[in-house]
C-alpha cells in the first residue's frame, strides 16, 4: 500500500491508568491491577489506531511512564536512588537523573511479553520503539565508563537484546528513539551511527530511527525559537544515516522550520514524514497532512514515503491525540487517493 501511515510513538495515558497531559505520569494503579490496566489501554490505542486508518500500530508506550526510564527500570547497574543534577539536550533543561554506577545487564527481557500481547491483538503492522543508546546517554548520569561513548556502546548491546527478544514474537519494525542526534551532531557522526548499528545489529525485522524537535513542551518550544528561520540539523546527520544499515528515518516537517529539501540527503531511506504537529492542540485537515506528503514527493519517491506524527503525542489530551490520528489516515488515504 502506498503511504501507509504510522505514528513516531507515545500516545497519551488514559485518566484511570495514569496522570493526564504529563510527560512523565505517575501511575494511579499498582501490581497485577496496573498490569491489566496497561495493556487495556494498549488495546485502546490499537483499535483507534486501526479505526483511524494507521496501517502500522503501535503499543502507545501504555506500559511506559517515559520512553526512556520506562526501558531502563529495570537494567542493572543503574542507582535510582543516586541523583546527580545534569543538564539535559545540551542543558536545554537541568533534572535530577539516575545515575550509573557499574556494569549494565538487562535482569529480564523488558518489553518482550507486552509486544507478544499487542502482536495478539492486530492484524496490522507491528511497530514498538526503543530509545536510542545516545538519547539514553543523554537521560542517564555516568559514574562508571568515563566516556560517552563507551557507556553508548554497553546500551546498544542491551537494546540489542531486547530488540531481538522483540522480533522473535512478531515486531515487524523497531524503532529508535534518538532526539539526540539534533542536538550533539559531531558525536553522531563520531560513534551515534556506530552505537544505533550495534542496537539493530542482526534484526530481519524493517528497523527505523526517530529523530525529531522533540515534544510540544515548554522547554522544546524555546529551544526551537532559538533556532532561527530554518532547522538545518538534519543536513550534518542525515548522510551519515544514509550510508547505515538503518531502513527507516523519522523526521519532523508539520509545522516547523525544517527545509524539507533535506529529505534528498536519504535517497536510500524509507522516510517517515511528520504531518502531524505535537506542540499543538489545533487538528490537522486530511487536506494538510495529504499537503505535507506531496511536498515531501518532490524530494523523495512516493514509494519511500510513510505519512507519520512529528513526534510522539504523549502530553496531548486523548481526545486531541484521536483527532490528530483520524486527520492522518484521513490525508494519507487522500494522497493514496490522488497518486496512486
Amino acid at each position: 500500500m502506498l503511504f501507509r501511515p504510522t505514528t513516531a510513538g507515545s500516545l497519551p495515558k488514559p485518566g484511570w491508568l495514569a496522570e493526564t497531559e504529563k510527560l512523565w505520569p505517575k501511575w494511579k494503579l499498582e501490581g497485577a491491577e496496573l498490569d491489566q490496566a496497561k495493556r487495556d489501554a494498549a488495546l485502546i490505542w490499537i483499535k483507534l489506531q486501526e479505526d483511524a486508518g494507521i496501517e502500522i500500530v503501535n503499543d502507545g508506550e501504555q506500559f511506559r511512564t517515559h520512553f526512556v526510564h520506562g526501558f531502563l527500570e529495570t537494567v542493572q547497574g543503574i542507582d535510582w536512588d543516586l541523583k546527580t543534577r545534569m543538564g539535559i539536550r545540551n542543558n536545554r533543561y537541568v533534572v535530577d537523573v539516575p545515575t550509573v554506577t557499574g556494569p549494565l545487564k538487562r535482569s529480564r527481557p523488558v518489553h518482550r511479553d507486552e509486544a507478544a500481547f499487542c502482536r495478539e491483538h492486530t492484524k496490522k503492522g507491528l511497530k514498538f520503539t526503543l530509545p536510542g543508546p545516545m538519547t539514553i546517554c543523554d537521560t542517564l548520569a555516568d559514574g562508571h565508563f568515563g566516556k560517552r561513548a563507551d557507556m553508548a556502546m554497553a546500551f546498544a548491546e542491551i537494546l540489542n537484546e531486547e530488540a531481538l527478544d522483540l522480533e522473535a514474537v512478531g515486531v515487524d519494525t523497531i524503532q529508535f528513539d534518538e532526539p539526540a542526534f539534533n542536538v550533539f551532531m559531531d558525536d553522531v557522526k563520531e560513534w551515534g551511527v556506530a552505537a544505533l548499528e550495534r542496537a539493530a545489529r542482526g534484526l530481519k525485522c524493517t528497523t527505523a530511527v526517530h529523530i525529531c524537535y522533540g515534544y510540544g513542551i515548554d522547554a522544546n518550544i524555546k529551544w526551537k525559537e532559538t533556532l532561527g528561520s530554518e532547522w538545518r540539523q538534519y543536513e550534518e546527520i542525515f548522510p551519515p544515516l544514509n550510508a547505515s544499515k538503518i531502513q527507516q528515518v523519522s523526521l519532523e516537517c508539520a509545522n516547523s522550520h525544517v527545509p524539507i529539501s533535506l529529505i534528498g540527503l536519504l535517497p536510500d531511506k524509507d522516510l517517515l514524514v511528520g504531518c502531524i504537529d505535537v506542540a499543538t492542540n489545533e487538528i490537522e485537515t486530511p487536506q494538510a497532512v495529504a499537503a505535507t506528503i506531496e511536498e515531501a514527493m518532490k524530494y523523495a519517491d512516493k514509494e519511500r514515503i510513510y505519512p507519520c506524527t512529528n513526534c510522539g503525542m504523549a502530553p496531548l489530551s486523548r481526545q486531541v491525540a484521536a483527532a490528530k490520528l483520524e486527520a492522518l489516515g484521513a490525508g494519507a488515504a487522500l494522497a493514496r487517493e490522488r497518486h496512486s
